[in-house]
């Protein structure tokens, strides 16, 4: 059976359309309001792969009807000039959110930028507040990659709660959120990292597997149990004895798809609903501001009656 028809694959690109048509039914209201919403994407250096990433995001927020403007800055900005530009763009009002493309040059550390961004305007998730807020099971703005990767398995229709959930690699943006994201749905969950004494056992009892270490073909499917979702969030890219290059993910997928019920093929299953996540997160990051702005000065209805 080709690839493409195979019925166990979860393929990103329907979430993604269904996410993005809900935003712009969103979108459209809120300009309507005198509220249109707008993404500022802010580029440090020259990078051919950061280029590529802009434009698929300029291309579906404006699919979404989400005005987005990407701000270059050279590779030679010092970190506490750039924190400067972002604090600019966290007080004017026009912005809704802001979104860092990585990488960034050596010497800015990207976790400084990420904070720097007011929570308010987080809308990559990114925040430390924003990823304690995911403790406290306030669960819709979350980081892109890691709600992506829950929405894949939402789509498979397994009951979360009691789920046995195995995720290989414990990043910050991708493995400890989507660790909290599942334990608040009820899931137990366990996260293996690169000191976690057997890998292949743990995985081999995971209703549902997610991968993300950046390692190409990582797991077999000795490593899989049968029936189980896989949830593959790794982009590699692997050189084939021709000389040709492709992009592969962490999982042995062509052994690994004759084991599980729903595998995510890569490219094709969570990069689409990152996206998608990032336009809903944005529009989240409208509401709540406005939530803000309407408890300090009033509805426009309260405003005219003062």
């Amino acid at each position: 059976m080709p690839l493409s028809e195979d019925s166990r694959y979860l393929k990103g690109g329907p979430v993604a359309q269904r996410i993005i048509a809900a935003v712009r039914e969103d979108a459209a209201i809120a300009k309507a309001e005198g509220f249109p919403p707008k993404l500022i994407s802010i580029t440090v250096g020259d990078t051919d792969a950061v280029d590529v990433y802009v434009r698929n995001q300029r291309a579906k927020a404006e699919l979404a009807g989400i005005d987005f403007e990407e701000r270059r800055f050279p590779a030679t900005i010092t970190a506490g000039e750039l924190e400067a530009a972002i604090h600019g763009l966290n007080a004017d009002p026009r912005v809704t959110g802001i979104i860092i493309q990585r990488p960034v040059p050596a010497h800015i550390p990207i976790k400084t930028l990420q904070a720097a961004v007011h929570p308010l305007k987080d809308v990559e998730g990114m925040h430390p507040a924003s990823i304690g807020n995911i403790v406290y099971n306030q669960l819709d703005l979350a980081p892109c990659t890691a709600a992506a990767s829950v929405e894949l398995l939402k789509e498979t229709g397994l009951d979360l709660k009691g789920l046995e959930v195995v995720i290989v690699g414990h990043s910050e943006i991708v493995g400890k959120p989507i660790a909290f994201l599942l334990m608040s749905e009820g899931a137990t969950v366990t996260v293996c990292h690169h000191m976690t004494r057997s890998v292949a056992a743990h995985a081999r009892r995971a209703d549902a597997l997610f991968v993300a270490v950046g390692k190409p073909r990582l797991i077999k499917a000795d490593m899989v149990k049968p029936g189980a979702a896989v949830i593959d969030i790794g982009i590699n890219s692997e050189i084939a004895p021709d000389g040709s290059s492709r992009i592969v993910g962490d999982v042995d997928t062509e052994s690994v798809r004759e084991v599980a019920s729903w595998i995510t093929p890569v490219p094709g299953g969570v990069g689409p609903i990152t996206v998608a996540i990032l336009l809903r997160n944005t529009m989240v990051a409208l509401s709540r501001q406005r939530a803000l702005y309407e408890a300090t000065y009033g509805t426009a209805d309260r405003l005219a009656a003062e």
